[in-house]
């Protein structure tokens, strides 16, 4: 997760009352579950950032560095869906435009000596018109690309405070608020 990213997620997390529920699992390692991914929101002003970690394994089948020529395409392809603007889709009623995303993997670094449980961060930022519409992320481009993914641990903190979720499979929609 970017830096920056975790500090305004602390920040935000002390203003709303919330800092133990976000400081439990900052600086620490996350436990690493086949199929499930963690997904931070973060709605700041009209900024909205959206944080992925996930084991490899949970987007690609395998968690190490990739060995075949199959493999290696496989890998880039993640890369660059992540990387893209179709895998999250905030809410038309905020007006939220797609600004930039990053994706990368110690393992997927030509030349890579990983162990074998690697995982991947990724990263989208969006600027929102009407912030305050903001009340879901459609995730289906996400879950209709990495088949794997069978639940997804969200946490969402925006001006009107913090939301956790849990997603299986089928379910696409990421809500919070009223």
């Amino acid at each position: 997760m970017t830096k920056t990213l975790n500090r305004w997620l602390v920040t935000a997390g002390l203003v709303l009352g919330a800092a133990p529920v976000l400081a439990a699992g900052h600086g620490q390692a996350h436990a690493h579950v086949h199929g499930a991914v963690q997904l931070e929101v973060a709605l700041d002003g009209p900024t909205l950032s959206i944080a992925l970690e996930a084991p490899l394994d949970s987007l690609l089948g395998f968690e190490r560095a990739p060995r075949t020529a199959s493999e290696k395409q496989a890998a880039q392809d993640a890369l660059t869906a992540l990387r893209g603007s179709a895998l999250f889709a905030p809410d038309a009623a905020a007006g939220c435009v797609f600004q930039s995303a990053t994706a990368d993997s110690e393992a997927l670094q030509p030349g890579a000596k990983v162990g074998e449980h690697a995982d991947l961060d990724a990263t989208a930022e969006f600027t929102c018109a009407k912030p305050e519409q903001l009340r879901r992320i459609d995730l289906s481009g996400l879950m209709t690309r990495f088949k794997r993914i069978q639940r997804l641990q969200a946490q969402v903190v925006t001006p009107q405070g913090q939301y956790k979720q849990t997603l299986k499979r089928p379910a696409q929609t990421l809500t919070w608020g009223r």
